[in-house]
């Protein structure tokens, strides 16, 4: 089977000898290979080296490369981790089988697709394709009037994928999630209908096709689903937190006649539901498979005690969990910060002058990271780091293959291996000058139902005003399908046709859009295989140059999604607010835990400096403005695990302090007139919270905790020496 990464290199006598590296879980980790295993990693704690171990030591017991199977989320990620266990074994680490579910499904869809009705010569499509095939779908059945609000195609395919990824019924979703447009829900179900009648009908897949139809060719073909089980002997799943339900059900089916599957992932940093991510794939992995052992990472090899001790914290009130404390030996005695800022300009000269003080101090600027919940939360900031000239790189935005240019230049390719991909037929039509949408689809209808679509369209008679164009097309694809088909060369002959047009097309920018087809040409240099090339296009598409491409080092503005996986010396997590952070549109339940797992996660990116910031005063959309309080997720933190740092603007935090916010300890506590003890608060005492209101005691524990059980926030944990609840 095709392999995913590039093969490793090196050589040492063995791994047993090295297993000593190992902290004694990882160890136990690594050295349980029969059975089901679940390894709960905490944030920075060597999932990777435990993995690297591991294959290294399958392969030294003697399983061969071949029958291991390591299933990652990203494509680097595992020509990472084989590459590095091809220096710890040697280099038949390069046949172990390893990729992208995504990937793999894609391997053996064109192996044994035709076990459930697919050729191999199908297209992969982005998501910017489906959207596109979904407004062609819009008009051609008459869904685009202006007297009928129907969804945009944006929604459409949000609706459709999140059906597929939740395993939900299309319907369901729409009432539970888009109820403004249940009106509309026959005409979605038919459109999701037409949808995928035309992605079969002209050879062609989105992603989540990938994984429903890997599924459906395991559970509908009994030889198909022995074959791949019997041939991966032992599986390997990273980050399986971020799986969804399809997912955990092909890995389920591919291990069925030897259950030797090891999950390694963390409950904790679970936050990609709106992906179709599953929270409970992991909480219900011991059901899935009962003789599970259950293995848990807790040393932490990233961040120092205080902040580890302050993401225990921030996770201990989750309401499902694998419990598990996070340590570490790295020393360390700065505690994270607190800082309360009077608005967001407020906050955004505080970062920025913070900033300064760490670069004067000797940390390295790419060891600086701004995390926030949402993209548009970083504006201010961006204004004051533009004013300070501190250099910054914002992640996200439009990966290469993505933009419009882009797909022009492949969709050429595309047709080589897939003369049924009429998307990109009508993409080369409609750069025909006087070639509109009703003549390209009319010359794309005629052509599909040729033999030879390529043979039909040179025979297609054109049009005074554009036989020309038409002419230059047909002697294009005679070129191409008569020339080396490596894809740099095949690269050459379409910019010799494409580029007068590409010009014309994007006049205002297009030198600047030159560099992207520049990189394109620079990717394809080393790939022989024109399919392998448009599917690691679609599947892996590579990031478009980044202002950091352009020398010198630069801080790293980033959302928290994006930081998953990344570690820097020195984190700022901004915009910590009542009604920003957790999301104002997060009611108590799921969305409210995943919210706390977010902040979780952007705490644990920080190795030695920790800086949590909130504004008090928020813009509304109105453009009024309104005091709110710190995030209700910093309130339930234990006051001493954190250093408020009081407002530099002639007011100090005690001043402006939100009043349902925990205090900072005090150098000298003042005495309590009447200090409530575990004695005055049996359960069943009504107790008044001043930010979760109204409760009830559930539990106590001593010397000085308390579970309350609140009417509009549920139950939470609380110190009675910070809670300040009063007796109702």
């Amino acid at each position: 089977m095709e392999n995913e990464f590039l093969p490793g290199h090196g050589h040492t006598p063995g791994v047993s000898a090295k297993l000593d590296e190992l902290n004694e879980s990882q160890y136990a980790a690594v050295t349980t290979t029969d059975g089901p295993v679940l390894v709960i990693a905490g944030a920075g704690s060597g999932k990777t080296r435990t993995l690297v171990y591991r294959v290294a030591h399958l392969m030294e017991k003697g399983v061969a490369p071949e029958s291991i199977l390591l299933l990652t989320f990203t494509r680097k990620a595992s020509q990472e981790m084989l590459w590095r266990a091809g220096h710890l074994l040697n280099e038949s680490c390069s046949r172990v089988v390893g990729g992208t579910f995504h990937g793999l499904a894609n391997l053996l869809l064109r192996r044994y697709g035709s076990k459930i009705g697919f050729g191999s010569s199908f297209t992969i499509i982005d998501r910017a394709d489906a959207e596109g095939i979904v407004n062609l779908l819009k008009s051609s059945l008459g869904l685009t009037g202006k007297s009928k609000q129907f969804p945009s195609k944006r929604a459409i395919i949000n609706m459709i994928s999140g059906s597929v990824n939740k395993s939900l019924n299309l319907e369901d979703l729409v009432y539970e999630q888009y109820a403004h447009l249940s009106d509309h829900i026959e005409d979605i179900v038919k459109l999701r209908e037409h949808y995928q009648n035309f992605k079969y009908d002209h050879g062609l897949m989105d992603y989540d096709d990938l994984l429903v139809n890997w599924k459906r060719l395991l559970e509908e073909s009994t030889e198909v689903r022995e074959t791949i089980s019997n041939r991966f002997s032992h599986i390997m799943v990273d980050e399986y937190q971020d799986t969804n339900l399809i997912q955990a059900d092909i890995v389920r089916l591919a291990a069925y006649t030897h259950n030797n599957v090891m999950v390694v992932g963390d409950d904790s940093q679970s936050i990609y539901s709106f992906r179709g991510a599953d929270f409970y794939n992991i909480m219900r992995f011991p059901k899935v498979f009962p003789e599970c052992r259950i293995v848990k990472l807790e040393e932490n090899y990233r961040s120092s005690q205080p902040i580890l001790s302050l993401t225990n914290d921030i996770i201990r009130n989750a309401t499902e969990k694998y419990t598990k404390t996070l340590f570490t030996r790295i020393e360390g005695n700065e505690k994270p910060k607190i800082y309360g800022a009077r608005d967001e300009r407020g906050e955004a000269s505080f970062v920025v002058r913070k900033i300064n003080e760490l670069l004067r101090e000797g940390t390295p600027i790419e060891e600086i990271a701004v995390l926030f919940r949402s993209g548009f939360h970083s504006y201010r900031l961006e204004m004051e780091l533009n004013t300070a000239g501190i250099d910054f790189d914002k992640r996200g935005g439009l990966k290469l293959t993505e933009s419009a240019h882009m797909k022009d230049v492949l969709a050429f390719l595309r047709l080589l291996v897939n003369q049924q991909d009429n998307l990109s037929w009508n993409r080369i039509l409609l750069q025909l000058d006087k070639v509109g949408p009703k003549t390209a689809q009319k010359i794309t209808n005629a052509i599909a139902v040729a033999d030879d679509s390529f043979e039909a369209l040179s025979r297609y008679p054109g049009g005074k005003t554009w036989k020309h164009g038409l002419d230059n097309l047909n002697q294009l694809f005679r070129d191409l399908r008569a020339a080396d088909q490596r894809p740099s060369a095949l690269y050459e002959i379409v910019m010799q046709y494409y580029q007068p047009i590409f010009e014309q097309l994007y006049a205002d920018d297009y030198p600047k859009r030159q560099k992207d087809l520049d990189q394109l040409k620079s990717i394809m240099v080393d790939k022989d295989d024109l399919q392998s090339f448009i599917d690691d296009t679609a599947l892996d598409p590579p990031d478009t140059p980044s202002t950091a491409d352009s020398g010198g080092e630069k801080m790293i503005l980033s959302t928290i999604h994006s930081s998953k996986g990344l570690e820097f010396d020195a984190v700022f997590m901004i915009g910590l607010s009542e009604g920003r952070f957790p999301h104002g549109s997060a009611g108590m339940g799921e969305q409210w835990e995943e919210e706390r797992r977010l902040l979780y996660v952007a705490a644990t990116r920080a190795r030695k400096h920790l800086y949590l910031t909130y504004p008090r005063e928020l813009m509304t959309p109105d453009r009024q403005f309104r005091r709110v309080g710190i995030s209700p997720f910093l309130a339930e933190i234990n006051p001493g695990l954190y250093e408020r740092i009081e407002s530099t603007h002639g007011h100090t935090y005690s001043q402006s302090q939100p009043r349902y916010e925990a205090p900072s300890i005090p150098k000298a506590p003042k005495k309590r007139e009447k200090k409530l003890t575990l004695n005055d608060l049996p359960v069943g005492t009504k107790v008044q919270h001043p930010f979760f209101g109204m409760g009830t005691v559930k539990r106590t524990s001593a010397p000085s905790s308390l579970d309350v059980l609140f009417d509009r926030h549920g139950v939470k944990t609380l110190h009675l020496d910070y809670a300040k609840l009063k007796l109702m």
